[in-house]
């Protein structure tokens, strides 16, 4: 990559990513049957920051989810970076903070300050926008000088480091051995303007791309950190360039060939995917086990209200079939609070889920988030409200607060209901693990290392769901046919994602971590390596 700016000085930055609020979507109760996990994904935002700064520079990377800060790393350092989304925002200030009564010049980049600048009048400097020329203005701000302005500093990118110009985020900066998932991102920007979603005005319509060769060295800089098996794609919209996905996927799947297949690849598309066969039929030669879908709701009127359409193009139940007749299963995300929902939208969920069989689902009452058409239309109506400790969006619901609140409540309570859960597992064991490829015995899918983290997990699943849960008969009723089958490694998916989805629903509905279902949606606010500093 060539850098234009070559530094006089040596500074020394110290990059932290914030700690997030334990929520659904990161997993940390499994991370306990797990030996060394600690957190979720790396954050590909920051760490590809950390990859652009100059080379003479003294670069530290810290990941909060794994261990805090000292005060020694603060002492050390000449300038804090953060980023993160808006549901970090607390952690966020709570790091600038921290910086300041350091002394230190502090920096916030990243999608939550790009949206919502006003969110952070404390921070010396911000970066909004994307890696790119702002990024450049900051290298060369820093470089001339570490003292605290008397004012605030705002960078705006105006124009955008094209992604094949990005640094790796894989470095040595960066262990996975703490993290239950690797990530890795393609492309950026999505062509779909859901009512709802901030991602086309952050990112923009036409997705931007890294190249295939780029990914492979993400790939096998990867394997050499040791990840737990499974990659992550973060794109918005894995497919929003159908085109460019399908250049993609024979280099993965010639990839997964010379290396022996030692990863599974998980990824977020829109649904309509399932019109595309070709591309399935790659994605299940590449070994992509699991795929997002933001489904938001089965009622086709309200998928039109809210500008997903796309969702409509096959019968949603035809087309999540579709997806795991290629051994995809599916993880859909609902939303309740439309203003299409009725008294028996509770109703219509529940049997949507039943029907559809997909194991786990993200329920989120409905946010408006800044910089969407959805916040711009609620405004004008004057539908936006305080959030807070007892209303927990910041929508005016067509229908009664508590009433729409009761009826999320019902269906998160009964999704994760330990019987109906397992239930639609098992289905997906049967009738969607079995339509994966079959994958080769190889060295570096069987061998010491893996057979002896399996066996750690799979003693703890038994002592501590087998044993000790109060829903052990029926963890038991799944696992005994698994076991007898020989198939471990669908015994510790569905045990480790259950126990998880299980004990978070419990603590959320009894309200400990209530806010943190939520937050999912307020997580949103984009997750891509293009944009500072930032997450994933």
């Amino acid at each position: 990559m060539n850098r234009p700016y070559v530094p006089r000085n040596r500074r020394r930055i110290l990059c932290l990513f914030p700690k997030y609020v334990p929520s659904f979507g990161t997993f940390h109760h499994a991370y306990s049957l797990m030996p060394g996990v600690r957190a979720f994904m790396p954050p590909q935002g920051i760490l590809t920051i950390a990859a652009y700064l100059p080379e003479e520079w003294e670069v530290r990377f810290i990941d909060e989810n794994i261990a805090p800060a000292k005060a020694a790393d603060y002492h050390r350092a000449d300038v804090v970076m953060t980023s993160g989304m808006h549901v970090q925002r607390c952690e966020i200030q709570r790091l600038n903070e921290l910086a300041h009564g350091a002394g230190k010049l502090t920096v916030l980049g990243g999608p939550s300050v790009s949206a919502c600048p006003e969110y952070y009048p404390d921070f010396d400097i911000l970066h909004v926008g994307e890696l790119g020329d702002a990024t450049d203005q900051l290298v060369r701000y820093i470089d001339d000088g570490c003292e605290r302005p008397d004012k605030q500093i705002r960078f705006t990118t105006e124009q955008r480091l094209p992604l094949t110009e990005f640094p790796s985020p894989v470095s040595p900066l960066q262990s996975l051995r703490p993290y239950l998932l690797a990530s890795i991102q393609y492309s950026s920007g999505c062509p779909f303007t859901c009512e709802f979603c901030d991602i086309p005005e952050l990112y923009g319509r036409n997705p931007r791309l890294k190249s295939p060769a780029q990914i492979l060295h993400e790939l096998d800089a990867i394997m050499d950190r040791s990840p737990q098996g499974a990659v992550y794609f973060v794109d918005d919209n894995f497919v929003g360039n159908r085109k460019a996905a399908m250049e993609l996927l024979p280099h993965l799947v010639n990839w997964q060939k010379q290396h022996g297949y030692p990863l599974e690849f998980a990824c977020e598309a829109t649904l309509n995917i399932a019109g595309a066969p070709k591309l399935l039929e790659l994605m299940r030669e590449a070994a992509f086990y699991t795929m997002f879908c933001g489904i938001e709701t089965p009622n086709p009127e309200a998928l039109k209200k809210i500008s997903k359409s796309h969702n409509l193009t096959k019968p949603i139940l035809d087309a999540i079939k579709i997806l795991n007749s290629y051994g995809i299963e599916v993880v859909a995300g609902i939303i309740m609070g439309l203003d299409t929902d009725t008294a028996d939208t509770d109703q219509r969920i529940l049997e949507f889920i039943r029907q559809s069989q997909i194991p786990m689902f993200t329920i989120n009452l409905l946010e408006a988030l800044p910089r969407t058409p959805l916040w711009r239309r609620l405004q004008e109506e004057g539908r936006i409200v305080a959030g807070g400790d007892d209303r927990q969006s910041n929508v005016k619901f067509l229908l009664p607060y508590q009433q729409v609140l009761g009826m999320w409540y019902r269906c998160v309570r009964e999704t994760y209901d330990p019987d109906f859960l397992y239930e639609r597992f098992c289905y997906n064991v049967e009738h969607t693990f079995k339509n994966r490829l079959e994958l080769p015995v190889t060295s570096a899918r069987l061998n010491l290392r893996n057979v002896y983290l399996a066996l750690q997990i799979l003693t703890r699943l038994v002592i501590r769901v087998g044993v000790l849960s109060d829903y052990r008969k029926t963890f038991w009723r799944m696992a005994i046919p698994a076991l007898k089958k020989g198939d471990i490694e669908s015994l510790i998916h569905v045990g480790l994602v259950s126990h998880h989805l299980i004990k978070f629903t419990r603590d959320a509905l009894r309200g400990e971590q209530g806010a943190a279902f939520y937050s999912e949606r307020l997580a949103s606010a984009s997750e891509s390596a293009g944009d500072t500093v930032l997450e994933r």
